[in-house]
């Protein structure tokens, strides 16, 4: 025995038979490797060139094209071209060169809170129209509170695209 080195055990010898198998395997996996390769998909998607604040209008400058490299070409919950998100507000912070998911950008309110809303009411011929202030912010579709600012009573309403509020039956 050589004074210095322990002997090799049984336990020392396992690890080397496993980084050998590793090593095998890697040069076998290696030659596997254009096969995995050729099965994956190239997918373009937009992504923010900067970074996007909460709260900041993405415009088309804000965004570059990129191609990502995947197994998969699931792209659901990612917005996958420039009009789903050109236009909408950033919920929170979007990063460069990172897809952008569906959920993390919403409609522009077209309703702000505290901003005096024309409301409507129509049934029929009858069409009612009044002022009412919104006590929360809404976009186009979004069932919002009103306070009516003749009455001091809250109603309900849904934002119109154009900005107005329907109350009533639709």
């Amino acid at each position: 025995m050589v004074r210095g080195r322990r002997p090799a055990t049984t336990g020392m010898m396992g690890k080397v038979a496993l980084l050998a198998w590793g090593l095998l395997g890697l040069a076998a996996g290696g030659a596997m490797l254009p096969a995995a390769v050729a099965h994956a998909r190239e997918t373009v998607l937009p992504v923010p060139r900067i970074t996007i604040y909460p709260g900041n209008v993405i415009t088309d400058e804000m965004l570059i094209d990129k191609s990502f490299r995947s197994q998969s070409t699931d792209t659901r919950g990612l917005a996958t071209n420039r009009a789903a998100l050109v236009g909408k507000v950033a919920r929170g912070t979007l990063l460069p060169n990172v897809p952008v998911s569906s959920g993390a950008v919403r409609e522009p309110f077209a309703v702000l809170q505290g901003q005096p809303a024309v409301v409507i009411f129509k049934s029929g011929a009858l069409l009612i129209s009044a002022t009412a202030v919104p006590l929360q912010p809404g976009s186009s579709g979004d069932v919002i509170s009103l306070r009516n600012t003749d009455s001091g009573t809250t109603i309900r309403g849904t934002v119109q695209p154009d900005g107005t509020v329907r109350v009533g039956m639709p």
